[in-house]
């Protein structure tokens, strides 16, 4: 009789924690950097303490405004954007947005992007030192200055370049985020592992433009920028399921998912937890929504731990 009710209890309280290299996260459900400033802005409708973990927006070394506008264009099924990691900095995010954030339970994690190999050491080593940072993010879809801008997660040796910098500089755990702009992002995925990435997060927006045809000029000021949205979630789910089959480190998915059901498709093809972006704009509840949907699923169909569908997909020999 008591071990039946047990089982009854579990059913009605499925076990959501997930682990990304020794990080314990309440849940799967994170959110993506860029779609929810630094947590504050979202505290009066999101309760910050129900996620698995808060991404920041990414961080330079110093201020930067961003482009100029128009920055975002609204597109069937998404969104174009070229903010151009508009932020306030890695200092003044240490004085005055981590007094907020460590009131909290959640862990916060740090997306991070340089022009330089040496930028971004220099950010690793001032985070690593920060005890409320629970983790890193690297953004490699940034151009390398001193390689004459090509950015540097379409290179497999450039990528493992930047990530090996930042490892050695960090004892965090450290997560890539990639980007889907490459011809094979396994190839990519593969070297960030061997330069000691614990985790990787996909996909990065995919680039795109709009044009205005009566004055027949971007819509953009910046020409092109980063598709988001439901309409990138096949090309990212796809992705994901190919990365999480060549390597042996945790993967993260991003790429439209707005509804639990899209952060299950995800959850299946591989993903030990998902990035919520241009959802937040849409619904800025979408993370606690998308939560209570995961719990909802695993009720329903007597699941007691959401590890149990994590890479579940079920594909035949002959379909590969």
């Amino acid at each position: 009789m008591v071990s039946r009710q047990f089982d009854i209890l579990n059913m009605h309280n499925p076990k959501l924690k997930v682990d990304i290299c020794g990080l314990e996260l309440k849940n799967p459900v994170m959110t993506a950097s860029g779609t929810f400033g630094y947590g504050e802005e979202f505290a009066d409708v999101v309760d910050l303490n129900l996620l698995g973990a808060i991404i920041v927006k990414g961080l330079s070394l110093k201020p930067s405004p961003g482009n100029k506008p128009p920055r975002v264009i609204e597109t069937p099924c998404g969104m174009l954007n070229a903010i151009g990691l508009e932020n306030i900095g890695i200092e003044a995010f240490i004085k005055k947005k981590i007094p907020f954030l460590k009131q909290f339970s959640t862990p916060v994690i740090v997306n991070i992007y340089g022009k330089s190999v040496e930028e971004y050491v220099l950010l690793a080593s001032k985070i690593n030192e920060i005890k409320e940072i629970a983790g890193i993010e690297v953004n490699i879809s940034c151009p390398n200055v001193k390689a004459g801008g090509v950015a540097f997660g379409v290179d497999p040796e450039i990528a493992y370049t930047v990530v090996k910098a930042v490892r050695t500089h960090t004892d965090k755990l450290l997560i890539v985020k990639l980007s889907p702009n490459v011809t094979d992002i396994a190839i990519i995925a593969e070297s960030v592992e061997k330069a000691g990435a614990d985790s990787l997060s996909l996909i990065n927006t995919i680039t795109g433009m709009a044009i205005d045809i009566e004055t027949r000029t971007p819509k953009l000021a910046n020409i092109t920028g980063g598709l988001s949205g439901p309409a990138i979630k096949p090309v990212a789910l796809r992705m994901v399921w190919q990365v999480a089959q060549a390597v042996d480190i945790p993967v993260i998915g991003i790429g439209g998912i707005v509804t639990a059901e899209d952060a299950l498709e995800f959850l299946i093809a591989g993903a030990t937890a998902v990035q919520i972006g241009t959802a937040n704009f849409i619904n800025p509840g979408a993370t606690v929504d998308i939560i209570d949907g995961l719990k909802t699923y695993l009720v329903e169909n007597g699941i007691e731990s959401i590890d149990e569908i994590i890479g579940t997909i079920d594909i035949m020999p002959e379909q590969i």
